[in-house]
């Protein structure tokens, strides 16, 4: 079912519309204002993972690789069917158990805070790949995967992030909650639980346990930076060929579901994100659709073939009758 105007993703306030309008692909002269704390901070995660890597293959409890393995599941489901689908675009409606649920995993992959992981999303699909899109492709690959993270924000983003309706997440004692103790509550969840877990169950020295931690959290990080990046780089466009966003099956792989990012752009409210949705490609769809069933999700909404095939039509770049064909 098509979403009302009230709930589309672009739709702008009053105030919004007296501001300077933005076309992508946009990216104006800027001098960057570089944050070397967060510089020191990616690289010492990244290096820690390089690490870890090395001792999962080596050193570590067969206990201690499995256990990472379903924290990036968990962690990964809080941020695609928490963060992404239900809180950013209200594609379906989740009780309060599965929203506690949700908020506990997407806390484990320590993304910040719901909140805030939302504010970035929604600048991003009404500006995207322009100066308020916190991390514009236009920019580049390096700067949409993690390099936007390195510099102060641009002044579009400050200007227009405080105009969005964010009531409907502060709004939620979960949230609301998270996001007041954001500070403490990711850093428990995300860093220590799942170190002190192996160190007390199984006997995993604690250089092993955090390390392989520190790797499945990179890990994480970057499946979601490449829809950022790769997902707005290469790929087909069967929905809209004058946008960036792309389909890529290998970034729907890795990040459980959220690589057929052309799909997702025209039809942001979707709940599967994509028009194939297979266990493979797309586990959070499934992890939905399984939550419904047990009475925990509702209201999904969905974009009819005839809506999407009209589309592909219109604004395709041809290569639906080939993904059509394949299903």
């Amino acid at each position: 079912m098509a979403p009302s105007n009230e709930d589309r993703d672009d739709v702008f306030s009053e105030e919004e519309t007296r501001l300077e309008k933005l076309i992508a692909p946009q990216a104006e002269p800027r001098e960057f204002k570089v944050v070397y704390r967060n510089i020191i901070v990616l690289l010492y995660y990244h290096m820690a993972g390089i690490y870890g890597l090395y001792l999962g293959l080596i050193a570590a409890k067969w206990a201690t690789v499995i256990s990472a393995f379903i924290t990036y599941c968990i962690s990964g489901i809080g941020v695609t069917a928490g963060s992404h689908r239900l809180w950013s675009h209200k594609s379906y409606k989740a009780t309060k158990p599965l929203q506690l649920f949700l908020m506990l995993c997407q806390s484990v992959s320590n993304q910040h805070s719901v909140a805030y992981w939302v504010m970035v999303h929604r600048l991003h699909h009404k500006y995207s790949d322009s100066d308020a899109d916190p991390h514009n492709a236009t920019r580049g690959l390096f700067y949409s995967h993690m390099g936007w993270l390195m510099v102060r924000k641009h002044p579009e983003i400050e200007k227009r992030g405080k105009l969005l309706d964010l009531s409907d997440i502060y709004g939620n004692p979960y949230l609301k909650f998270q996001d007041t103790h954001y500070y403490w509550f990711l850093p428990l969840m995300s860093f220590l639980l799942p170190t002190i877990i192996p160190m007390y169950f199984w006997g995993e020295t604690c250089s092993v346990a955090w390390n392989v931690n520190m790797c499945r959290y990179v890990m994480n990080l970057n499946a979601i930076f490449l829809v950022n990046s790769v997902a707005h780089m290469w790929g087909y466009k069967p929905y809209d060929k004058n946008i960036a966003p792309s389909q890529n099956l290998s970034v729907s792989v890795l990040s459980l579901g959220e690589g057929f990012h052309n799909y997702h752009h025209v039809f942001p409210w979707d709940y599967k994100c994509d028009e194939l949705s297979s266990f493979r490609t797309n586990p959070t769809t499934v992890f939905i659709e399984l939550c419904a069933k047990l009475g925990l999700a509702y209201d999904l909404r969905s974009a009819s073939d005839d809506l999407i095939e009209g589309r592909a039509k219109r604004t395709g770049d041809g290569s639906y009758l080939t993904l059509k064909k394949s299903r």
